[in-house]
């Protein structure tokens, strides 16, 4: 455990933004799952609507830092590519 109180403190904040990112990146995946799940079940709409949202907390995790932007890009792709390949 650190004594200076300078590293203490950085323990502390390394936690608190560690938890975040753990937070947003939770939210990303079962947004994506949300997308997998419409698309297996063949329900176009659904898999739409999941797509416009999974694709919100992507670019939103991008803009905060938590993925890199073509990351992002990748995945909101990879997304719509299987939402398009249903009809």
């Amino acid at each position: 455990m650190a004594n200076i109180k300078s590293a203490k403190k950085r323990i502390l904040v390394a936690q608190t933004k560690a938890d975040r990112n753990k937070a947003i990146r939770s939210g990303v995946k079962t947004a994506v799952k949300k997308v997998t799940a419409a698309v297996e079940s063949g329900d176009k709409a659904a898999a739409a609507a999941a797509l416009l949202a999974a694709t919100s907390k992507i670019d939103s995790a991008a803009s905060k830092g938590v993925y890199h932007k073509n990351n992002a890009s990748r995945k909101v792709s990879r997304l719509a590519a299987a939402v398009n390949k249903m009809a």
